[in-house]
């Protein structure tokens, strides 16, 4: 029952944001990501070493040129140059197998990788509290399940490997130039150079663009999945129109994002091409003077000609992975930042153990007995029997708006506490608190006289029961699904939560009855049939405090009347909080509380407050509204 109110003004709870903040940090992302990949270091270890083979054998080949040419064809030795030929083709071949080898070793490491950094990333988001949700749209998180891991993983499967070997083999030939001329490699390390400062010029600008090609990607994807969801409304209220008008401009907001970004990364190739082709025309020339004079023979010109044209594909090869390396190294950065996020603290000594029960002696144990108890971390047990108390409470979503103010209440154990009110008046908060989904920024929560932060957030939880306005199904049977509320409930069980929510009779009309596989949040029952479900879901986890929010507001009058025998049934001997817009399934309730902006205004039960003609009276005559 409420104990008093406060006289500070409300303030309605502050909207959804959908904000993202990208991280800026590119080695660190980078050092993250390697982390995963060194686990598997032997792996790692083999394919450097065909990669290794793979390069150095094309280099090879490439220097081979100089004796084919001075020792074999131009003497006109043919037998020689067979015996040549058939060592640079198994020089070939090793290369090419080598190749082969690494490039589906790079699979398989790709393919280990994004599975544990997919699992790292959802076992992250079971550890954020609901505040986290709350300011971040589901469908942008999806992304990041799909576009950015799929991005890392195109950039660990396909450009790793080929960006590596490109290094080796830039490295490798110019190593080689410097030893057919030394000369000659100064014009080809001035190009180099400004090559490079093409890649970092391009390189930064296309990183920027590629990070806000993701997130308008994710915000797309967001919108994408709620107008898929909202599919009815938007057909009810003819909003078709304007649907496709703000998906045009989230569209042509990626669109404008992926076309600066691709468009930075695209001419990078085109750059590299045309300072390579100028490096080699500067070569010949060059060159061929040099040839002329002596200086070079025929067989170092071919050869130095042909890494002429080898040291610029690496740069080329990186430049055409760049775009690539960019939108990965984005996804990852995204990916990180769930990982990176606050957890939810728990700070809880406090846990929900089974005892045995002999009078007023509690002692634990592992058998089921249908008894729980709180046990403190110096080992006191607790009786576990719902006495729930709000003691000057104040909470705000946000620091600047105030949702609850100075609110008190008790509800002893077996009491039915209803909490009516307008819309955003604080009744849905309330339940939030006790399950401990936000902290409060004043005052103190208790439970069985145990200030609920002190209670691990586990036990708190396991101890409450909710049946939400807003019902969620999964993909599995019908007793999977009211098995959720307890996992090694048996069949009966199962069915004996069914006929209390009153759900038997129209599971077992059911095809396959409590076998029925539901896909699609349940899509194919009706939303009565759901909401049955959960109540099922909830009467079969056996909780001493109950929370119902809305719990009967999809269901027409009729079935309500069936339900609320079970109810009755569900809530025997139970601490039960109530939010209801229909006044008439509160009536009977120990105390009804008033919300209005965040104060109780009026409390008692049900005759009390139409003796007091107030605002109750007002609601339930039909002088006011619920709004």
């Amino acid at each position: 029952m409420a104990e008093n109110n406060s006289s500070r003004p409300a303030e309605r709870r502050g909207p959804r944001g959908h904000g993202y903040q990208r991280p800026q940090n590119l080695w660190g992302t980078v050092k993250r990501l390697l982390k995963y990949l060194t686990r598997f270091r032997l792996l790692l270890v083999f394919v450097l070493f065909c990669l290794l083979v793979s390069t150095l054998g094309s280099i090879a080949t490439s220097y081979m040129l100089k004796p084919l040419i001075n020792n074999y064809i131009l003497p006109g030795d043919f037998a020689g140059l067979a015996k040549m030929l058939a060592l640079m083709g198994a020089i070939f071949g090793l290369s090419a197998l080598c190749s082969l080898v690494y490039a589906r070793t790079m699979v398989r490491i790709s393919q280990e990788t994004v599975v544990v950094l997919r699992q790292d990333l959802f076992d992250k988001l079971q550890t954020l509290p609901i505040r986290y949700f709350d300011t971040h749209q589901s469908g942008d998180l999806m992304s990041r399940f799909t576009n950015d891991i799929d991005t890392v993983s195109e950039l660990i499967n396909n450009s790793l490997a080929n960006i590596l070997t490109s290094i080796l083999t830039f490295f490798g030939t110019l190593i080689m130039m410097f030893v057919l001329n030394w000369r000659l490699t100064l014009i080809t390390l001035f190009f180099l150079l400004l090559m490079g400062f093409v890649v970092k010029f391009v390189g930064g600008r296309s990183r920027t663009n590629f990070q806000a090609q993701q997130a308008a990607l994710g915000s797309l994807n967001g919108y994408i999945e709620e107008m898929i969801e909202g599919q009815k409304v938007i057909k009810v209220f003819h909003h078709e129109d304007k649907a496709v008008e703000h998906f045009d401009h989230l569209n042509a907001a990626y669109r404008s994002a992926a076309t600066r970004a691709q468009s930075y990364a695209g001419s990078m190739m085109p750059a590299m091409a045309n300072l390579s082709r100028i490096n080699y025309a500067a070569t010949c020339c060059i060159g061929g003077l040099l040839a002329l004079r002596g200086i070079f023979d025929v067989g170092t010109m071919g050869a130095y000609l042909l890494y002429v044209r080898q040291v610029s594909q690496p740069v080329a090869q990186i430049s055409q992975q760049f775009n690539v390396l960019m939108a990965a190294m984005a996804g990852a950065e995204r990916i990180f930042a769930v990982m990176d996020a606050q957890p939810e603290t728990d700070d809880g000594s406090t846990v929900l153990v089974r005892v045995e029960k002999n009078g007023d002696v509690l002692t634990e144990t592992d058998r089921r007995t249908g008894h729980w108890a709180w046990k403190r971390p110096d080992g006191t047990l607790v009786e576990l029997r719902g006495d729930v108390r709000f003691r000057d409470v104040d909470f705000g979503y946000t620091d600047e708006k105030t949702v609850l103010h100075n609110v008190s209440l008790y509800a002893k154990p077996g009491q039915k506490i209803a909490f009516v009110g307008s819309t955003g008046a604080g009744k849905t908060t309330i339940t939030n608190l006790i399950n401990r989904f936000y902290d409060i920024q004043d005052g103190v929560i208790t439970y069985d006289g145990i200030d609920v932060k002190e209670i691990r957030k586990e036990s708190l939880r396991r101890s409450l029961g909710v049946v939400l306005q807003e019902t969620n199904l999964f993909t599995g049977t019908i007793a999977d699904n009211i098995r959720y509320g307890k996992l090694d409930a048996t069949d009966e069980e199962v069915r004996a939560a069914a006929k209390l929510a009153n759900a038997d009779t129209f599971i077992r009309h059911l095809p396959q009855g409590y076998d029925t596989v539901i896909t699609d949040n349940g899509g194919s029952l009706s939303q009565g049939e759901r909401q049955l479900l959960a109540i099922a879901r909830a009467a079969v986890s056996d909780p001493p405090v109950l929370i119902l929010d809305e719990a009967t507001s999809s269901i027409d009058t009729r079935t309500e009347k069936l339900i609320e025998e079970g109810m009755d049934s569900l809530m025997e001997g139970r601490t039960v909080f109530v939010i209801a817009h229909r006044l008439s399934t509160v009536r009977n309730a120990r105390a009804i509380l008033v919300l209005e902006q965040g104060r109780i205004i009026e409390r008692g039960d049900h005759r009390q407050l139409i003796e007091q003609r107030g605002r109750y009276y007002q609601l339930y005559t039909g002088q006011a509204q619920l709004g």
